[in-house]
């Protein structure tokens, strides 16, 4: 699927949290973003981004609506997909402190543990140098975050935080990910004025594009 001069059509996985914010990010990038919250949408694009929310909710509808084993069968077959905070969390191979009902898309080689940072309450902004991504550091929003504990052999840590107000115990935790066409972070991209991890994620769709059409 090609928008306008061939740009990538990026869909976000409506099913719950602050889509809104993420369709309004890849607008801004230039290039065409929609909703995705049916299997029969999901041929329709290119790639796909999983936002922030609560994870276990997430779960629970993706196999209501019928659409958890179709996205983890592009994203195996090579989609690219970008999950921020409960996104990160469905894109894992492995979730702590999730419930034994919780399933997810498995495409990155990593641990990551459910609220790890703390509850609502424990909320906090702290910068996060993010690996290929110009300009300085991130301004990191986390929110009832998770973090990464262990990341395979194929899988390639690109952020840890940094030191951010009443940030103890989480300093130097892993919160940026990306593994081939996968990428995830910890934190919200989408609620922190920033393009930048956007845009990342936009190229990184663009080459995987560029790869499939010269393998075609």
């Amino acid at each position: 699927m090609r928008g306008p001069a061939g740009a990538p059509v990026i869909g976000v996985l409506a099913l719950q949290g602050d889509v809104r914010e993420h369709l309004a990010a890849f607008a801004a990038c230039g290039v065409s973003a929609r909703p995705v919250r049916r299997a029969s949408e999901i041929d329709d694009v290119d790639a796909l981004a999983i936002p922030g929310g609560e994870s276990t909710t997430m779960s629970r509808l993706a196999i209501e609506f019928g659409v958890l084993e179709p996205v983890g069968k592009r994203i195996a077959e090579g989609m690219p997909a970008y999950g921020s905070c409960a996104g990160m969390i469905m894109l894992a191979t492995e979730v702590l402190d999730g419930r034994d009902d919780q399933r997810g898309f498995s495409g990155i080689e990593m641990t990551v543990r459910r609220n790890a940072f703390g509850r609502q309450v424990d909320s906090f902004e702290a910068p996060v140098r993010i690996e290929g991504i110009e300009g300085g550091a991130f301004h990191g929003v986390f929110i009832r975050a998770p973090w990464v504990e262990r990341v395979g052999a194929a899988a390639r840590v690109l952020g840890r935080v940094g030191v951010g107000r009443g940030l103890d115990r989480g300093a130097g935790r892993i919160v940026a990910v990306r593994q081939d066409h996968l990428l995830a972070t910890a934190f919200h991209p989408e609620l922190a004025g920033d393009l930048r991890v956007h845009r990342y994620f936009v190229e990184m769709v663009r080459k995987a594009m560029g790869e499939h059409t010269t393998e075609g």
